[in-house]
């Protein structure tokens, strides 16, 4: 009966690393995507991707939120609409001034349920030297699979929405209408696939 408690308390133990500190994964860039979306003349939305990430990284844990956390850091110039010149008005001072601020990073401050299969999660965005606080609702992790490659990965989906002002990105035309030609609130969209450490 001794044996049989040693035994148990050594399994809880040799356990409890699994539950403190979760796992490490990498974002594979080649399986994700970082979007958004913003209304154009008011009649039409123009979407776009950020398309290289420098780095990212998440640290998640499925019992213990608390020490999970993501960074995620983008090159700004990376910004592609599949419109070229648009795309260098993007990078110019009056949008995402590339040359001033090459990165737009996010680090997450709190991580909650918020349903199955779902999570909130807040965290800090930076652009243009500025940051604000961002809240994103998350679809996922999925479960984790093994690739053929042997790879552990996971997934999930994020959306939220920001006003590009809170971040001086103030370009501002009006319609005769009175309708502005790029709207004010963005809708963030990504696509995360992760490859465990």
């Amino acid at each position: 009966m001794k044996r049989k408690t040693v035994m148990a308390s050594l399994v809880f133990i040799l356990g409890i690393p699994v539950l403190v500190f979760g796992a490490s994964f990498q974002i594979d860039p080649a399986h994700s995507s970082f979007g958004f979306k913003v209304r154009h003349l008011t009649v039409s939305n123009v979407k776009g991707t950020f398309d290289k990430v420098i780095s990212g990284s998440v640290h998640f844990d499925d019992v213990n939120l608390s020490i999970t956390k993501a960074e995620v850091v983008i090159d700004a110039a990376s910004i592609n609409t599949a419109h070229a010149k648009r795309d260098e008005h993007l990078r110019s001072p009056d949008f995402f001034d590339v040359t001033k601020h090459p990165t737009i990073t996010f680090v997450t401050k709190q991580v909650m349920r918020n349903g199955p299969d779902r999570l909130k999660v807040t965290g800090d965005l930076t652009m243009l030297g500025v940051t604000r606080e961002i809240v994103l609702d998350v679809l996922g992790p999925s479960p984790e699979i093994k690739d053929p490659g042997g790879n552990v990965r996971r997934g999930f989906s994020a959306t939220g929405k920001i006003n590009r002002k809170d971040w001086g990105i103030r370009f501002h035309k009006v319609l005769e209408t009175g309708g502005l030609i790029v709207g004010d609130e963005v809708e963030i969209s990504v696509e995360g696939e992760l490859i465990r450490k």
